[in-house]
């Protein structure tokens, strides 16, 4: 294997080896600890111009196939970090390597150094812009490349990963069922449609459509910057903002789209939807020194006041002060005491930061899925 280099826009550096393609991608390096899912991880559009770290030791033993991805456009992430990437995997329904896997999309890799350091290094000190080389191996000229970037704040990310056309989506959860012969195998489970919704795309993950498809919706996906008043004229029983990448306040368009959207239909938002949401009410937003990335996050839904093990991916989070009773706060992280839910007092709008449909991680917040229709369904009695 070739030396490969990850430096920081701090000046830390990190030596370890080259795995998938060769070159050199730069982006806002984050840790995930998920401990699974990382195949999942790299296909979610909300990744995008970021370089993802995960905290799990041995990241690719069980490889990847053509079905556990978020998007169709490949890995969305700029770059990978792993402690040790395994070219061997073992399960029966793998198709290729992680390796193999990074090397079809073109993305660089880095494996054998300290991830734990990192990790450290991030939390004390904050995710920061960084760059991973197979090719350069002077720190200096790396500093001075990744020091050069703007950064993802000034980057609109949305129109990367956004759909350049409308599409529909009918295709439900997978799910694991006892199948002839006591093996078992996944089918899929196709609910009867029933209520009407458009979700705006602004990197969404396959997993909300599947899980809306399950809820009983007929779904149209529209690209962001589908004006509102397009939207409207779907006449849906319902909207939702989906997830995405980046700052909230580059997507200036679906900011302003939100605001032509309240009190005409009933509205969810995750994760950047909230925020855009939030944004849209007069609200602010802030960033978290080095986010909220993995599958094992307490959030405490203060409606039911129970604990729910919840699936994160966010650098920013809405200051639910700044929207002056606008809303209310309905979820709260237990990690850090940040802010993961609103529902407006008024209007048919609700919004939680983290990701109800997993994908990966645990399911605790799906119902949120159901939550929504009761919504729509409660307005239209």
């Amino acid at each position: 294997m070739n030396k490969a280099l990850l430096v920081l826009a701090d000046g830390t550096v990190f030596e370890g080896e080259t795995f998938g393609a060769e070159g050199e991608t730069t982006g806002e390096v984050v840790f995930n600890t998920s401990m699974t899912g990382y195949q999942e991880i790299l296909t979610d559009p909300s990744y995008k111009g970021q370089i993802v770290t995960m905290t799990y030791t041995q990241i690719g033993n069980y490889g990847v196939n053509e079905e556990d991805v978020e998007s169709d456009g490949g890995i969305r992430a700029e770059g990978f970090v792993v402690k040790e990437a395994c070219d061997f995997p073992s399960n029966q329904r793998s198709t290729s390597s992680i390796v193999e896997y990074m090397k079809k999309y073109s993305i660089v890799g880095i494996q054998g150094l300290d991830t734990r350091a990192l990790t450290v290094h991030l939390r004390n000190h904050g995710a920061q812009m960084g760059i991973i080389s197979t090719l350069d191996q002077d720190p200096s000229a790396l500093l001075e490349k990744v020091r050069a970037h703007p950064g993802i704040s000034a980057l609109d990310l949305v129109g990367e990963v956004t759909a350049k056309e409308p599409y529909s989506w009918s295709e439900g959860v997978w799910r694991w069922q006892p199948a002839s012969g006591g093996k078992e195998a996944g089918v899929k489970v196709s609910p009867s449609s029933r209520w009407k919704v458009v979700v705006y795309d602004f990197g969404v993950k396959y997993n909300i459509l599947r899980n809306l498809y399950d809820a009983r919706f007929d779904i149209t996906v529209v690209p962001a910057r589908t004006p509102a008043e397009a939207v409207l004229e779907m006449n849906p029983d319902g909207i939702i903002l989906s997830n995405g990448p980046g700052d909230p306040e580059a997507v200036s368009y679906g900011i302003e789209n939100t605001k032509k959207l309240f009190g005409k239909k009933p509205v969810f938002g995750i994760c950047l939807g909230h925020q855009i949401l939030g944004l849209a009410m007069g609200g602010s937003t802030y960033k978290l020194k080095f986010g909220h990335h993995g599958g094992n996050h307490p959030v405490k839904d203060l409606t039911t006041g129970k604990v729910e093990i919840t699936s994160q991916n966010h650098n920013y989070c809405v200051d639910i002060k700044s929207l002056n009773g606008q809303v209310r706060l309905t979820h709260l992280n237990l990690y850090d005491g940040t802010e993961e839910g609103m529902v407006h007092v008024d209007l048919p709008i609700f919004s939680v930061q983290h990701h109800p449909e997993g994908g990966p991680g645990p399911n605790d917040s799906s119902h949120l899925f159901g939550r929504f229709r009761e919504m729509i369904e409660n307005g239209a009695a």
